[in-house]
């Protein structure tokens, strides 16, 4: 399928830095986190590194009554931290969210030429991503493809790693990757949600399955109710 005409405008170099400690210090960059359920829901690179992700995880916790968090990065920050070294023992918040859940959903973007239209469902818990991946089937249009066979994913993808906070819980978690098309608004040529840009309804139908299938878990799949 070939991409679409009207294609997201290039958000900047994307930089590293090197510890969880230097992110928050950063200008504008926010925490947000609400305690609720033993399932959580987070977007660690939310903001202006990973567009729309705060604003799936945050809908979603708060249809499910699930916990939340979000790092936020402001407008023109594109600082990228590997999620194995969101590590404990620095942010109080993000410790209380670990806390407290048995369970997580970590959503996050990405963006390869290569492929404009997959949605990638890694992370440990593959009961549960298999079920995720099953709800966003059924309501994503047929252009996109949701992959939750973690073999076909780049590695860098695949959210498998021990130390990554979605694989901390005793449940360990699910891993959304989110490709642009169903971040942008195509119509209104804006992220969805950002500067008044109405969301997508592509994103609206992600947070739709996600919140149904967080409300309606497999059994045994290390996920509580709320």
């Amino acid at each position: 399928m070939s991409r679409p005409a009207e294609t997201t405008p290039g958000p900047g170099p994307v930089t590293p830095i090197g510890s969880f400690a230097e992110l928050l210090a950063l200008p504008g960059v926010a925490e947000e986190v609400e305690i609720r359920s033993t399932v959580g829901v987070c977007a660690l690179h939310g903001g202006g590194l990973e567009r729309a992700t705060e604003i799936v995880a945050r809908e979603v916790a708060a249809r499910t009554g699930s916990s939340y968090y979000a790092v936020i990065q402001p407008d023109g920050s594109r600082r990228h931290l590997p999620s194995t070294l969101f590590l404990p023992g620095v942010s109080d918040a993000l410790d209380a969210f670990l806390y407290r859940v048995d369970t997580v959903l970590s959503v996050h973007g990405y963006g390869r030429d290569d492929d404009f239209w997959a949605v990638l469902v890694g992370g440990t818990n593959r009961t549960l991503a298999h079920h995720l991946a099953g709800h966003l089937r059924g309501l994503l249009p047929e252009e996109y493809r949701v992959v939750d066979d973690v073999g076909a994913m780049p590695s860098t993808l695949r959210g498998l790693h021990p130390d990554n906070p979605v694989n901390r819980s005793p449940g360990g978690g699910v891993q959304v990757e989110l490709p642009p098309g169903v971040r942008w608004n195509r119509d209104h040529r804006d992220w969805s949600d950002h500067d008044g840009t109405p969301r997508s309804e592509q994103l609206d139908l992600v947070i739709e399955a996600l919140a149904a299938a967080l409300s309606d878990p497999p059994a045994g799949n290390g996920t509580s109710s709320p």
